[in-house]
């Protein structure tokens, strides 16, 4: 093509241009996510948890955010490339591998509002987010048990765990402070257990026993703690009754995750387990009847 000819079709170039810009902008906001589909994925960010979740109609939650600025690349995995706005964030528990990301997400993403369990934990990363909240100026709640969060279009999380005040644990112990949430849509559910350890799973058996609103059967198991030993205990796994379960751990962590004994356990009880250190971010996606792997 000639100088010429290029300067008496630029208009008609640009406008083409333009039409193609617009065209995979819209596909990367429409294709995301099909109209009344739920979906979980589990991203893969190393050592750590990141959890994101967007509703039927368009809801997003980040639960923890793994240990560094890592989450930003997987979360543009799932996320259209103009969405700048995450409704919620949740901290589970103060550890550094689940909210050292946040600070990077709340420099990026505007955030409606900030979900902990109120766990004081004296550490860099932890002072560091708690000034990146302030900063950003993003309302704080804490979660006790019976507080639901409406997703829209049907879909809730709900509570389950601390259901006390949580604020004087042991730095120590802060894993049995974190939050556990159950994740409900129609008929399909989801169990996310932080790093909650068998002490807390038997609380949550007696929470089930004594109050309906307490559920915990469900159809994909976040597995505790990475599948540490000391989770994911025999009764606790009877009582979910998963056929999936999913497991956030990096590729050869030093802590041994997950265990052998607790995928032993997995195993006894005929669970299906995938995790991100073998197949990078894991995504389910639900119509309310059923959650399909995407």
């Amino acid at each position: 093509m000639t100088w010429s000819v290029f300067k008496r079709h630029a208009g008609l170039l640009l406008v083409a241009a333009l039409a193609l810009v617009v065209s995979v902008i819209w596909l990367q906001v429409h294709a995301a996510q099909p109209p009344n589909v739920l979906t979980v994925a589990v991203l893969d960010i190393g050592q750590g948890d990141a959890i994101f979740i967007e509703s039927p109609t368009g809801k997003q939650v980040l639960v923890d955010s793994g240990p560094d600025n890592s989450v930003l690349n997987a979360l543009s995995q799932v996320m259209p490339i103009t969405d700048r706005s995450i409704d919620v964030l949740i901290e589970t528990h103060p550890d550094a591998d689940h909210i050292g990301g946040y600070m990077s997400v709340l420099e990026r993403y505007e955030v409606g509002m900030f979900l902990e369990p109120g766990i004081a934990k004296d550490s860099t990363t932890a002072k560091s987010l708690e000034a990146a909240i302030d900063e950003h100026g993003v309302a704080r709640y804490v979660a006790r048990r019976g507080m639901v969060i409406d997703l829209g279009g049907g879909a809730e999380l709900d509570i389950l765990y601390p259901d006390h005040d949580v604020s004087r644990v042991n730095p120590n112990l802060a894993n049995n402070g974190g939050i556990v949430m159950h994740l409900v849509y129609g008929e399909t559910s989801m169990l996310l257990t932080a790093d909650v350890d068998s002490s807390v799973e038997d609380t949550l058996l007696v929470l089930d026993a004594q109050d309906p609103a307490i559920e915990l059967d469900s159809d994909i198991l976040k597995v505790g703690h990475h599948g540490s030993k000391y989770s994911s205990e025999d009764v606790f796994l009877k009582a979910v009754s998963p056929a999936v379960a999913l497991i956030s751990v990096g590729a050869h962590n030093t802590y041994g995750h997950p265990t052998k004994e607790a995928l032993g356990r997995l195993q006894a009880e005929g669970v299906e387990v995938h995790r991100t250190d073998q197949e990078g971010t894991i995504i389910y996606v639900s119509n309310g009847q059923e959650f399909v792997r995407k």
